[in-house]
């Protein structure tokens, strides 16, 4: 059985008290997170069948509005992003996301158009009225980064029911389980690091202390 130093040293053990307490202190934000987001899928999951709405101009998306029907006039498409993704028969590909000029001034809008098999393939779509369900642009943020980072402001992106090209399949629609409910396992990860943190100082820290007994 591992015996707890006699002698605790006064800046490190401070040192790594805070360290500690940092990482319970995230590991319960995480928790309160978690149940903050399942309170909004709840919201989120009622949406799907609520009438259309406007599409929001900027991001965060408000929950209230997540997933709900909308359309945009699409004035042009002033460049296209193309990422791994699903149709909505469920069939992998490439979705293309345009980027779409909707007035003289403005964000403009992003609007998800259509998934291929061809990773170098564009839609032949130069704009246009579109409809399809609101939803946010993707996040492609490390772990460590949803761990430590702030959180991101994500755009809004409209997922279109049907794509104008005809070689293109229309992409999957927002789903439930495309929004991320991570909070319970990075709880358990920030309370894990502050274990993991406590038990390795405190084995260093009697390895120390018997060496230092040794050559008394």
């Amino acid at each position: 059985m591992m015996a707890l130093p006699r002698r605790w040293p006064l800046v490190p053990t401070l040192l790594v008290m805070l360290a500690v307490s940092a990482m319970i202190g995230l590991g319960v934000w995480q928790l309160e997170r978690r149940a903050q987001k399942e309170a909004m899928i709840a919201l989120v999951r009622a949406n799907m069948v609520q009438p259309a709405t406007a599409f929001p101009k900027f991001g965060p998306v408000p929950p209230a509005v997540l997933f709900r029907p909308s359309s945009i006039q699409c004035l042009s498409v002033e460049g296209w992003t193309s990422e791994a993704g699903r149709a909505a028969d469920g069939s992998a590909g490439f979705r293309y996301i345009a980027q779409c000029q909707t007035g003289a001034e403005g964000p403009g809008a992003l609007v998800e158009l259509g998934v291929s098999a061809r990773p170098d393939q564009k839609p032949d779509w130069t704009g246009g009225a579109v409809q399809g369900w609101i939803a946010e642009e993707p996040d492609h943020r490390s772990l460590l980064a949803h761990l430590t980072g702030p959180d991101l402001v994500l755009r809004p992106m409209l997922v279109a029911n049907a794509s104008p090209d005809a070689r293109f399949k229309a992409p999957s629609p927002p789903r439930i389980e495309h929004i991320p409910n991570n909070h319970l396992a990075y709880a358990v990860q920030w309370f894990a690091f502050a274990l993991i943190a406590l038990i390795i100082y405190i084995v260093a820290l009697g390895h120390r202390q018997a060496k230092e007994t040794g050559d008394s």
